[in-house]
């Protein structure tokens, strides 16, 4: 089966010759994907989105990289190839890019899981591009208008790398208001897709996402490893699960009898979710709910007395540009204190982060010297990163951390 004709672009990339900064060949030679607009020093031939940049070095008429030219974006050129190997930027080379990223994912596909990241954006090659397999479909976002010409190619290999019965495209914002395709948020490229919520498998438990209203793809799966984790150390407790969103940590602790979980978020909606895909699978618990500002129900809890034995604070990133890590940092630093104030005696309490900005450091530094000020004793059971279905490829590829702190009082 072929994928339909109209996502393909009209417009021929043409070949860029670039050369940068000092600065930023370097960071190009280091392995950098990012090169922006205040490096480039000499670019040819009128650039526009989608191009093909091909960086030469300063000194020598030698390739250090190859990258896709963003006319929209102060990251103006997307390396997607800096080895020293010369390469052909064609339907091979994407394949065999695919292939590559499928295999770093194998060990995964070996447990009972049938949902993983296939692509990684720059951390496996492809900037501004995220590839998710949920059980049979195939759930492709795109961030930049770079891949319009290429999309075509890109799309049947990770079908065909992915064996993926249907393919669903996601846009950006800025890409639904684009000109230059004819592709629609949520449009089928490939196959038929029965039912736009697509259950599937995480480590033995089931879930479901919409892959055509979702947030992102549908789901999140960034935090599996942690999941499986909390759920793994919840038999019998009571579980906190704050910000919940479609419910993945209290799904866990409920599928690993915890007696009592409840799931926090602001959304009626991702809660309603969360209940739904409790229901997907057997358990004995009691599942609770409360729609709300986290930061406020969690100091009504407080007030109320409440306690759990294990909870869980994900928030989401609270640092999207760099005026506001200051913020963020004190937002750490808050739900750190409202999280021992909630933290049952000889319970344990997990932190996460998913902001690329606050630097794992600086987030264990800060969940360390807040729960040494609340006087408690307590001892670091573990940090976890990344899954290896999100694989690091450069400092700014780095965003999750997660820590799990028991209190032994």
């Amino acid at each position: 089966m072929k994928f339909s004709e109209h996502i393909v672009s009209n417009y021929k990339p043409k070949n860029l010759a670039v050369k940068l900064s000092s600065k930023g060949e370097q960071h190009v030679i280091k392995k950098h994907p990012w090169v922006f607009s205040n490096s480039i020093e000499k670019i040819t031939n009128e650039p526009k989105t989608g191009d093909l940049a091909i960086i030469f070095s300063k000194k020598r008429n030698k390739v250090v990289g190859i990258g896709l030219y963003d006319a929209d974006s102060p990251i103006r050129i997307k390396v997607i190839h800096n080895e020293n190997e010369k390469a052909t930027i064609n339907a091979e080379f994407f394949q065999t890019k695919i292939e590559t990223a499928y295999n770093k994912r194998e060990k995964l596909l070996e447990t009972n899981t049938n949902s993983y990241r296939l692509i990684f954006g720059e951390n496996d090659g492809f900037p501004s591009l995220i590839a998710d397999v949920y059980a049979s479909v195939l759930v492709v976002k795109l961030y930049s208008e770079i891949w319009l010409p290429f999309l075509q190619d890109i799309l049947q290999s990770l079908q065909q790398v992915s064996k993926a019965k249907t393919v669903v495209i996601r846009l950006s914002r800025n890409l639904e208001k684009s000109t230059n395709h004819n592709l629609k948020d949520g449009e089928v490229v490939y196959g038929v897709l029965e039912d736009e919520v697509v259950q599937f498998v995480e480590h033995n438990v089931n879930f479901s996402a919409n892959v055509i209203k979702g947030h992102k793809t549908g789901y999140f799966l960034d935090h599996r490893a942690n999941r499986k984790r909390v759920g793994e150390l919840s038999k019998g407790k009571r579980v906190l699960d704050v910000f919940s969103y479609a419910g993945g940590f209290s799904v866990h602790s409920l599928y690993n009898q915890a007696k009592e979980v409840t799931s926090l978020d602001i959304s009626k909606q991702a809660l309603q979710i969360a209940v739904e895909n409790g229901k997907l699978n057997d358990y004995s618990g009691v599942h609770k709910t409360i729609a709300g500002d986290a930061f406020e129900e969690l100091r009504k809890l407080i007030q109320q007395k409440v306690n759990f034995d294990v909870v869980v604070i994900d928030p989401p990133s609270f640092a999207k540009q760099a005026s506001e890590i200051d913020l963020a940092e004190k937002k750490y630093k808050q739900l750190a204190k409202l999280g021992v104030q909630l933290t049952a005696k000889n319970g344990l309490l997990v932190l996460a982060s998913c902001s690329s900005r606050v630097v794992a450091e600086t987030f264990f530094d800060i969940n360390e010297e807040t729960l040494k000020a609340s006087k408690r004793r307590f001892k670091i059971e573990a940090k976890t990163y990344h899954d290896i279905d999100h694989p690091i490829g450069f400092p700014e590829g780095a965003y999750l951390k997660c820590g799990y702190y028991q209190f032994l009082d």
